[in-house]
């Protein structure tokens, strides 16, 4: 598989393929980042990986290379054809390709018996479809770790520790299930075109109590950040007062107090919230 931008220009040529930007296609050109995904993911011959996005298969590859088995989603059908005449004839039986939109597929086709035995995801998320993944992928079943390449912007969003602006549901959604890990900055340079922006390979490591949300919980949660400059007291009362009362009485016991705006609340309180 192409590296080089010069490669992956010629093959992109050769498919007469010319990159979608509302698809957040740019594909890496850089080796080095290649290896340190599959090592800050501690891919092991027999893992099962799913990827988002594969594109060209660069990183697919790789993958392969060292042994896992991977499950990948890709939504660009010109795309798709290229990884099953390039990849699928080699591949052993060890790669499973679906086509189709990964907030619809977020583990891509891996099946429920399999995703049980354990499982890990590596991926280069566009940007536009991101927070949505990471939102359906924490419905469960949960991987055990996952190796995330995003806008920088949308992985320090992910991290954010409460009091700041960047602080938000899905910071809360994900911190509740996952220890953020040393992760990796990547330059623009490492793909081809180049983006306007920064990436970040972000690293999560399940935590051992894994807490999910129920559905009505994340609404709630989120209607919160919602109206972050609201107070945590008055917004309760209004959207959930029943479950606001015995949560605000928990939040008081913690010394935290109902004039507290969402964005200062710690991620253990909010786990603790029941609807």
């Amino acid at each position: 598989m192409p590296l080089s931008p010069t490669a992956t220009r010629e093959l992109l040529a050769k498919l007469g393929h010319q990159p979608k930007r509302f698809l957040g296609q740019n594909f890496l050109v850089d080796g080095n980042i290649v290896r340190k995904s599959l090592e800050l993911a501690s891919v092991q011959p027999g893992d099962a990986v799913v990827e988002i996005g594969p594109g060209l298969g660069t990183l697919t590859s790789a993958l392969l290379s060292a042994g896992a088995e991977v499950w990948a989603v890709e939504k660009d059908r010109n795309l798709h054809l290229h990884l099953e005449e390039s990849l699928l004839p080699t591949a052993n039986g060890r790669l499973h390709l679906l086509e189709g939109d990964a907030v619809e597929q977020p583990l891509a086709g891996l099946p429920l018996e399999r995703a049980a035995a354990g499982f890990k995801v590596v991926a280069n998320l566009p940007y536009a479809i991101s927070t949505p993944w990471v939102d359906a992928v924490l419905s469960g079943p949960l991987p055990e770790r996952m190796v995330l390449m995003l806008q920088q912007e949308a992985a320090q969003r992910y991290a954010a520790s409460p009091g700041g602006k960047q602080f938000g549901a899905i910071s809360v959604f994900l911190q509740s299930a996952y220890d953020i890990a040393p992760g990796h900055k990547v330059d623009a340079g490492c793909f081809y075109p180049r983006p306007e922006i920064e990436s970040y390979l972000l690293v999560l490591v399940r935590r051992p109590q894994p807490h999910v949300f129920a559905p009505e919980v994340k609404t709630l949660i989120r209607a919160c950040f919602q109206q972050r400059r609201k107070q945590i007291g008055g917004l309760l009362r209004t959207l959930q007062p029943d479950a606001g009362a015995a949560w605000l009485a928990h939040l008081a016991a913690a010394g935290i107090s109902p004039q507290a705006r969402a964005e200062a609340i710690p991620v253990e309180h909010w786990r603790t919230l029941a609807v």
